[in-house]
């Protein structure tokens, strides 16, 4: 496997797959106590930390002297394992790669399994940075969503993170909720505000298929998201925390300013290498991405028995690394380097400026920079840009 010189930035992602219950939108790679109950020491928080450490010693087999420049451990629901198991999860990253200066380290967690005794000691282990599930602030969007907090206990645990000295907040929000109003939306807002975060992630909510969302949409139960709809309440996010002093720098995000941005997804965005660590995680590393078994047991098992987790992997050639690049980088606000486009990719680029999707001025400069509609129409925008033909 091909390691990247070290100027590349690295970081390591650890997937904690444990959830009290299952939000019925979401279909990332989570298990509840009833579902592993039975299958195995691996499914345990104290078995999968051990399952683990085995990845990451491995990983510093592959990788070599390269500290880590940013951590990032999601979920699921990283809070669920305690601070002490998360303080381990540094530790051994720590033991076998070491932390760059000023690393940035990130736990997601869920306002109702914090408290400030919990936030104290991510502070004692060396967490910099805390991004916390919100989603609204309106009781009856929240129920929708199986979201078990209270509306404004997310509030309250950002308020308890900054009290406890995590440098970096961030709060999460879902728009355009079956049954959510602009002053829903207009509420949770103000609601974040009253938090005095200095980060917003902002998602349109999708349907994934095989949800409980999903089926209750095809039943007719509730409605499908509105496109249109998405767009307007996507306005009046970026309205409110521009005018608060949060400024876009990707499409869904927000920071109050460079510092506050999220470093580990500006890796994923920017060409950066990573090892995911955990059930269902995915790694990149020198144009090879690979992604791990899914089921906690059989991960744990796997490394028990001295193998690597690996569930399948994929080559990125130099085409697919350039359509990459276009597609990431043009949803951040430094846009996209125009030489990063072929003749009839450039042309597209301009005949967007016209359109009024890409700003006029930063082509000029040599620079693809969406306007805010053009955020509103990214993906068209990328389709355009890859797949012009030559006039």
């Amino acid at each position: 496997m091909p390691v990247p010189e070290s100027s590349t930035p690295f970081g390591v992602y650890v997937h904690v797959p444990f959830c009290a219950s299952r939000c019925g939108y979401c279909d990332f790679n989570t298990y509840t106590a009833d579902e592993l109950s039975g299958s195995g020491s691996g499914t345990s928080p104290d078995g999968w930390l051990d399952a683990v450490r085995r990845e990451l010693a491995g990983a510093a087999e592959v990788v070599g002297e390269r500290p880590v420049d940013t951590v990032f451990v999601g979920g699921g629901t990283p809070s669920l394992i305690g601070a002490a198991r998360l303080g381990a999860v540094l530790d051994a990253i720590r033991a076998e790669f070491g932390l760059a200066p000023g690393a940035e380290v990130t736990t997601e967690s869920n306002p109702e399994s914090t408290s400030p005794e919990f936030f104290a000691g991510l502070v004692e282990a060396g967490y910099t940075r805390v991004s916390l599930g919100m989603q609204s602030a309106a009781p009856h969007v929240l129920r929708i969503l199986d979201r078990r907090h209270t509306p404004g206990r997310a509030v309250a645990a950002a308020k308890e993170a900054r009290a406890a000295g995590i440098g970096h907040v961030n709060l999460d929000l879902i728009y355009s909720t079956p049954g959510e109003t602009d002053d829903d939306l207009r509420a949770s807002l103000d609601a974040v505000m009253s938090a005095e975060v200095d980060h917003v992630s902002a998602y349109s909510l999708i349907v994934e298929d095989g949800t409980a969302l999903a089926r209750r949409v095809r039943r007719g139960e509730l409605a499908a998201p509105d496109d249109d709809v998405a767009a307007a309440r996507y306005e009046i996010i970026d309205d409110t925390l521009s005018a608060a002093g949060l400024r876009w720098y990707e499409v869904s995000n927000w920071a109050a300013d460079d510092a506050a941005a999220c470093r580990h997804n500006l890796g994923y965005w920017l060409d950066g290498d990573w090892w995911g660590a955990g059930p269902g995680a995915h790694s990149h590393l020198g144009g090879r991405r690979w992604w791990n078994v899914k089921h906690p047991a059989r991960y744990a098992a796997m490394l028990a028995a001295g193998e690597a987790p690996e569930a399948g992997h994929e080559l990125l050639g130099p085409d697919e690394q350039s359509t990459e690049r276009v597609m990431l980088r043009l949803r951040l606000a430094t846009g996209l380097d125009l030489d990063l486009l072929d003749a009839p990719g450039r042309e597209a680029a301009r005949r967007a400026a016209t359109e009024g999707l890409l700003d006029g001025d930063a082509l000029g400069a040599g620079r693809a920079v969406l306007t805010r509609r053009g955020r509103l129409l990214a993906d068209r925008v990328v389709t355009d840009l890859l797949t012009a033909v030559p006039a």
